[in-house]
């Protein structure tokens, strides 16, 4: 029997209108197994992913039950919740959930910000979950949401190594789910993120035409762990290549060791022992993976007299509170992260009004900020 469905209301609410009189009617019985979502599909000519909404919300008003593999089926009358509970309930499904590894810091709180202005113009709201950089909170998060009511996932991924058969398996069944600052590189879905590679292309490009070709690239994290700092990673080498500098393994700096973010005065020292390292590789500048590293490889070259700029450039990503600190503020890329927020939730929403998949890798522009930290390259030969 195929059913006609008008355009004044979205097409799984409207759905689940039909299923839920054909049980108070008893079309449906008790026990009874429900067509399913392919089935629905077919008969009400919408998406599987439209089908599934409307089995979701009718499950959540407690009128059916699903069993895995097995399919819908009509609960006792007396096992349904009474219709004052399903109203209560029902804001649940306008609920929006951000997964975010810290949130107290400058980029996650205009992340936050970006997303909660559109989803709340579209009558949902943003809950804040965090992560605290473990990658076991982050896949409870991912496994407990969606049952818990969230309609959809903003996810900022603790690593693009971590977690991603959740992932997967969230996006293949359709539901809502997107990332920020990430992206899975081995998966088709939905993500907002800087253009790294061409903020990483950018900063050494700009040291080059300095007159810098000894250009050292230090990151804390393995450049293979997230999507952000191997992006970046790539455009530095790029840009090297692309103006006859060889990418020299010696020069690259990457999966430091604990003493890197440690207590200040353990970082410190270690920071010391790098730039020293770096000076007999006559090293002139250096590009680094935020600008948190780039504010210790500044300390740590002042405490043993390397004047900046003249003897090392330094260089940042993000534009942080960090890079403004001092007497010698660092240069640095900036980051549109209300702006990343914003496209993530713009897919998410997309995605629950207008059951559109979403598969686009959204990429926000960079912006470089010169300061102080860089300066001509040094003659070699002197």
């Amino acid at each position: 029997m195929n059913s006609v469905l008008s355009d004044n209301k979205p097409l799984y609410s409207q759905i689940l209108g039909v299923l839920r009189e054909r049980i108070s009617q008893g079309e449906y019985v008790t026990g009874q197994q429900l067509p399913t979502e392919l089935e629905l599909a077919e008969q009400f000519g919408v998406s599987r992913i439209t089908s599934k909404r409307a089995l979701i919300e009718l499950e959540r008003e407690g009128l059916i039950y699903r069993r895995r593999g097995s399919g819908s089926f009509v609960k006792k009358q007396d096992e349904a919740r009474p219709e004052t509970e399903v109203r209560e309930a029902a804001p649940s499904s306008r609920i929006v959930s951000m997964i975010l590894p810290f949130v107290t810091a400058h980029n996650t709180l205009e992340h936050m910000q970006g997303a909660a202005k559109y989803v709340e113009s579209k009558g949902y709201y943003l809950s804040i979950h965090n992560s605290d950089w473990s990658s076991e909170r982050e896949r409870e998060l991912l496994h407990s949401l969606p049952k818990r009511g969230t309609s959809g996932i903003i996810l900022y991924p603790v690593s693009t190594q971590k977690n991603l058969d959740v992932v997967h398996a969230l996006h293949l069944s359709e539901y809502p789910i997107v990332t920020v600052d990430q992206y899975y590189n081995l998966l088709t879905m939905g993500s907002a993120v800087s253009d790294n590679y061409a903020g990483g292309y950018q900063a050494a490009s700009k040291l080059i035409e300095l007159g810098h070709s000894r250009i050292a690239f230090i990151s804390t994290i393995g450049i293979q762990y997230r999507s952000t700092v191997r992006d970046r990673f790539f455009g530095y080498s790029k840009a090297l290549t692309d103006n006859g500098l060889p990418v020299d393994i010696e020069l690259i700096f990457s999966d430091l060791p604990r003493e890197a973010e440690g207590a200040p005065a353990t970082r410190r020292e270690f920071y010391k022992d790098l730039l020293g390292k770096l000076m007999k590789l006559r090293v002139t500048a250096i590009q680094t993976e935020h600008d948190m590293v780039a504010y210790d490889c500044l300390k740590a070259a002042l405490d043993l007299g390397i004047k900046i700029p003249e003897e090392m450039s330094i260089v940042g990503f993000d534009n942080n509170d960090m890079s403004q600190q001092g007497d010698i503020q660092i240069t640095t890329i900036e980051q549109n992260y209300d702006e990343i927020g914003k496209r993530a939730a713009m897919m998410i929403i997309d995605q629950l009004e207008n059951q559109v998949i979403q598969r686009e890798r959204a990429v926000i522009p960079v912006k470089w900020i010169p300061r102080q930290s860089i300066g001509p390259g040094p003659d070699l030969n002197d």
